[in-house]
């Protein structure tokens, strides 16, 4: 899905272009991840689809961090569903996650 596409569906919403970008997202969820000192930056960046520098090794080797990423993506998600449910926030911080 291209970024157009996620900012047409903000603006659809009611969201302007100065209140979120779908890039601006993609920036949020990169900085708390950064942040938290619990993934390793090079998981991170694979998971924001950004390329590996060797072509050829970015697009055989998908598979690259892929248990962390999987258990980064369970840990954003509880994040995210947490704040839905309340606002009350989970730690992203290295350790344990706790809600």
């Amino acid at each position: 899905m291209s970024e157009n596409t996620m900012n047409q569906a903000f603006r659809r919403m009611g969201y302007s272009a100065a209140k979120l970008t779908a890039h601006g997202l993609r920036t949020t969820a990169s900085t708390l991840l950064n942040e938290s000192g619990k993934w390793s930056p090079d998981a991170i960046e694979r998971s924001l689809a950004h390329a590996d520098k060797d072509t050829i090794r970015g697009t055989y080797n998908r598979g690259r961090y892929w248990d962390e990423r999987v258990a980064m993506h369970q840990c954003w998600s509880d994040y995210l569903d947490s704040l839905r449910d309340g606002g009350k926030a989970v730690s992203l911080t290295a350790g344990e996650v706790t809600a």
